[in-house]
Parts: C-alpha cells; sequence; structure tokens
C-alpha cells in the first residue's frame, strides 16, 4: 500500500514537473518578445493528397532579425523546429481555412501559402499577426528581394 502511494506520488510530481517546464519553456521563448501563435504545415502539395486539415502543427513563432523561429508548443526541446529566413520567404497567396482546416485551427486564423527555398508551406495565424507577419516582410532592409503577394 505504501509502495503503490509513494509511485502514485512520483508520478503526480512529474506530470506536474513536466507541464511547469511546458509552461517555463513558453515564457523564455517569448521573453524576448516578438512572438504570435502560429501554425505550420510544412511541404505541402500543390494538389491535395490528403484531407485539408491534416499535418497542420501547432507552434509559436518568434521574430530574430532577419529570421522567424517557429518552435513547436508540444515539445520540450530549446532550439527552434524551423527558421525561416525572410530573404527566401515568398508568399503566394492568402486564405480562410478550409473544410476540416477549421477544426485543426485556432478560431480566427488565416493561411498564407509561401515558399521558402523552394518548399511549399502554409502559416495559420490570426489576421493581426498576419498583418505583423507581412509588414516584416515588407520592411527587408534596402537591396533585398521581397515577394509578397
Amino acid at each position: 500500500m505504501v509502495l503503490a502511494l509513494l509511485v502514485g506520488g512520483i508520478v503526480v510530481l512529474l506530470v506536474l514537473l513536466g507541464l511547469f517546464v511546458f509552461g517555463l519553456r513558453r515564457r523564455l521563448i517569448q521573453r524576448s518578445g516578438g512572438t504570435f501563435d502560429c501554425s505550420l504545415r510544412w511541404n505541402v502539395s500543390e494538389e491535395p493528397a490528403e484531407p485539408a486539415g491534416k499535418g497542420w502543427v501547432y507552434g509559436v513563432a518568434r521574430y530574430n532579425g532577419d529570421r522567424i523561429e517557429w518552435f513547436r508548443v508540444f515539445s520540450y526541446a530549446p532550439r527552434p523546429r524551423r527558421v525561416l529566413e525572410r530573404a527566401c520567404i515568398e508568399v503566394a497567396e492568402r486564405r480562410p481555412p478550409l473544410g476540416e482546416e477549421e477544426l485543426a485551427l485556432l478560431s480566427d486564423a488565416v493561411v498564407l501559402v509561401c515558399l521558402h527555398r523552394g518548399t511549399r508551406l502554409e502559416l495559420a495565424m490570426s489576421e493581426d499577426a498576419l498583418t505583423g507577419f507581412l509588414a516584416w516582410l515588407e520592411a527587408a532592409p534596402p537591396g533585398q528581394r521581397v515577394n509578397v503577394a
């Protein structure tokens, strides 16, 4: 009986520690400012072979100079999962979530279809975050090619 209580207490403690680390990681990512909630779908084909709601991963994006660093929300990794360079991002189109995407994304999300170094990707963010993202793209230093649709 005592062993069962001890094991149960350790499991509860580990779960609480895991949740604390999730929160701490999010605070550390947001500490430098310039973050926004952003879902990502990487390497998307032009002809949808899979259902529209599949493949989305919820994350947090952070501006860092001429790069966007994208972190998965449900991860303990201290480093970004993807890094998008401003000079390599080409915006192809902007659209509302379609079909099952409305269930997979946040309620006020707008989908931005982009190309990054030849890879087609989709970013889903709020209208306010989209405005900031497009302004960041357009604010590239002189001489950099920027393609904003």
